[in-house]
C-alpha cells in the first residue's frame, strides 16, 4: 500500500518558501524623513491583552535605510500569562512622507522570512506606487528565523536528514525502517532544542500575532499583501477579524478546506504539469539536453531520475544528488520561467553524470549556502504544516490520492508518494488546526490573484478561496509560475 506523506523531503507547497526566482537579488532603499508614530489601536481589547497591545516600540535604525524593533506576543493567545515570545519586524516608511498606514507582507512558507523579504528584496515584493503610500512592513512569524524561534539540528544534522540516501531500496521495509528512524530523530530534536514553543506554532496564532502587528502600529484596520501561505494566513486573520479587515491582497492563494493529502496530490499534479510546460518551452532551445516530442523528453527525464535512485550523482563538497534531491531541484526552478534556463543546464549536466548545478538548485530550496542554512525555514515550515494539517490516517484515502498522483504526474510519482508514514505522526504534540472553508463574514472586498499553470498554489485553490470568502473578488493571470504581482506589471499590478 502507498502513503502519500509530507516528510521535509517531499513536503507539501514543497517551495512556497522560495521567494521568487533564482535571479532574484536585492535592492538599495533610501529613507525617507521620520514621520510621528501613531498611537496604538486598543479598539475591542480584553484587559488580559491590554500589556501587549499597549506596549511602547523602541524603533531603531538598522539594516541600511529601515527602521527595526521586537514585538513581544503571547506564547499561548487563550492564556496570556503562560509566557512570552519575541517578533522580530522591520519597516520602510512611506517615501512620500506622507503615510496612509502600515502595509504588512508575508511571503509564503510557512516559514519564510518576512524580515527578508523586505530587506533584501523590497522593491521587488512591493510595487513602485505602495511604497510611495504605505510604511512597508516585514516580520518573522512565530517559530520563524530572528523571532521565537523553531530549533531542530545543526548543519550537519540538516545535511544528512535533507541529502542523506537511505541504504534499502524504496519503499522496502529497511528503506522505510530509515526513513522512519530520520523523521522520528528530527521530530525529537526539534522538540529538544525549541524550548516548549511547538505547541504554539500555528496559523491562528501567527494570525492573532497579526492583528497585535496593526494595533501597536496604530491602524484601525489590517493593510496586508500575502503570497502563497501567506494567504492561508492573512484569510486566517479575516476570519478571526473581519471588522478589522482594509485592503487584503491574497496573491497565489491556498484553499484552506484543503486536507493536507489533498495538498500533496494536487501540488505533485500541478508540478508535473509545468514541468511539461517546461519541457515544451525546452525543446524549442538549442541548449536543451532533450530531443523529441514532450512525451519523449519528459520519458527521458523520467529515466534520469530513475538513474539518480540507483546511482546517485556526486558533487564536488560529498553529497551525493539522489532522486529526492534530483527532484527538488527540479522543482525549486519551475516557479518562475526566469528559471528555467537554469534548469536547462543543471539536467544536462546531471545527464553528463555531474551533480554539483543539481545540488545548487535544491541548496536554493532549502536556503543553503557555503554549508550553512541560512534561516530555519525547513524547520518552521515542519512545524506549521503538522500544528495546522491533522494527519491522513484512512488508508483508503491514501491509496486513492496515491493513484491520483501516479495518474496526474507519473514522471515524478515515485519520488512523491511512498510507503513510509508520514512524518508528523511523529510530532511532539498533535495537530491543532482543522480544515474547512474560510468566509470571514463582514469583511471588506478581499483580493484574490491566480495564476493558470501555477505549480505550487495552482489556480483551482484561488478559484476555491474567492469563492469561499463572502466578499472575495478574483483576479485570474494566464501563464506560468507563482504569484504574478511580484512582477509588477500589468494588469494584476494596477489592480493591486
Amino acid at each position: 500500500m502507498t502513503r502519500t506523506h509530507k516528510p521535509t523531503r517531499r513536503a507539501f507547497a514543497l517551495a512556497a518558501m522560495a521567494v521568487a526566482s533564482i535571479v532574484l537579488s536585492g535592492c538599495a532603499t533610501l529613507a525617507p524623513a521620520p514621520a510621528p508614530e501613531r498611537l496604538p489601536d486598543l479598539t475591542g481589547v480584553s484587559e488580559a491583552l491590554l500589556p501587549y497591545y499597549q506596549q511602547e516600540l523602541a524603533w531603531r535604525d538598522c539594516e541600511g535605510g529601515f527602521d527595526c524593533v521586537e514585538v513581544t506576543a503571547p506564547l499561548d493567545w487563550a492564556d496570556p500569562s503562560a509566557g512570552e515570545i519575541e517578533l522580530a519586524v522591520i519597516r520602510q516608511r512611506a517615501r512620500d512622507g506622507q503615510s496612509l498606514g502600515s502595509l504588512l507582507t508575508n511571503p509564503g512558507g510557512p516559514g519564510s522570512s518576512g524580515f527578508d523579504f523586505v530587506r533584501d528584496s523590497l522593491d521587488f515584493a512591493v510595487g513602485a506606487d505602495l511604497r510611495r503610500g504605505y510604511d512597508v512592513i516585514g516580520f518573522d512569524p512565530r517559530g520563524v528565523g530572528r523571532s521565537t524561534a523553531v530549533t531542530c539540528f545543526d548543519a550537519a544534522g540538516m545535511d544528512a536528514y535533507l541529502f542523506g540516501i537511505p541504504d534499502g531500496e524504496r519503499n522496502s521495509p529497511a528503506w522505510i525502517d530509515e526513513v522512519v528512524a530520520d523523521s522520528k530523530k528530527f521530530a525529537t530534536a526539534c522538540d529538544r532544542n525549541s524550548d516548549g514553543i511547538l505547541g504554539y506554532i500555528d496559523t491562528v496564532s501567527a494570525a492573532r500575532d497579526l492583528d497585535l502587528l496593526r494595533g501597536v502600529l496604530g491602524d484601525t484596520k489590517l493593510n496586508y499583501l500575502g503570497f502563497s501561505y501567506g494567504t492561508f494566513l492573512g484569510a486566517t486573520y479575516a476570519e478571526l477579524f473581519p471588522e478589522r479587515v482594509g485592503r487584503l491582497v491574497l496573491d497565489g492563494a491556498i484553499d484552506p478546506s484543503t486536507s493536507s493529502i489533498d495538498v500533496g496530490t494536487t501540488q505533485a499534479i500541478g508540478f508535473e504539469s509545468a514541468l511539461r510546460a517546461f519541457m515544451t518551452d525546452c525543446l524549442t532551445q538549442k541548449s536543451c539536453p532533450f530531443r523529441g516530442t514532450v512525451d519523449q523528453g519528459m520519458a527521458d527525464l523520467g529515466a534520469l531520475l530513475a538513474a539518480a535512485e540507483r546511482s546517485p550523482l556526486p558533487t564536488p563538497d560529498g553529497r551525493e544528488v539522489g532522486s529526492d534531491t534530483m527532484l527538488t531541484g527540479i522543482i525549486a526552478a519551475l516557479y518562475a520561467q526566469e528559471s528555467w534556463s537554469f534548469l536547462r543546464e543543471a539536467l544536462a549536466s546531471a545527464l553528463a553524470g555531474e551533480g554539483a548545478q543539481m545540488i545548487f538548485l535544491a541548496d536554493f530550496y532549502y536556503n543553503r549556502e557555503g554549508g550553512r542554512y541560512l534561516d530555519n525555514s525547513t524547520e518552521a515550515f515542519t512545524a506549521y504544516n503538522c500544528m495546522d494539517y491533522p494527519v491522513e490516517t484512512d488508508q483508503a484515502v491514501i491509496d486513492a490520492a496515491a493513484a491520483r498522483v501516479l495518474a496526474g504526474a507519473p514522471t515524478i510519482a515515485p519520488y512523491w508518494s511512498s510507503d513510509a508514514p508520514d512524518l508528523c505522526e511523529f510530532w511532539p504534540v498533535p495537530a491543532v488546526g482543522t480544515r474547512g472553508p474560510i468566509h470571514a463574514a463582514g469583511a471588506a472586498p478581499i483580493l484574490v490573484v491566480g495564476t493558470t499553470n501555477d505549480p505550487a498554489t495552482p489556480y483551482e485553490w484561488s478559484v476555491a478561496l474567492s469563492e469561499q470568502l463572502d466578499s472575495g473578488v478574483l483576479i485570474t493571470r494566464v501563464g506560468e509560475g507563482e504569484r504574478w504581482y511580484l512582477m509588477h506589471n500589468g494588469s494584476v499590478a494596477d489592480a493591486v
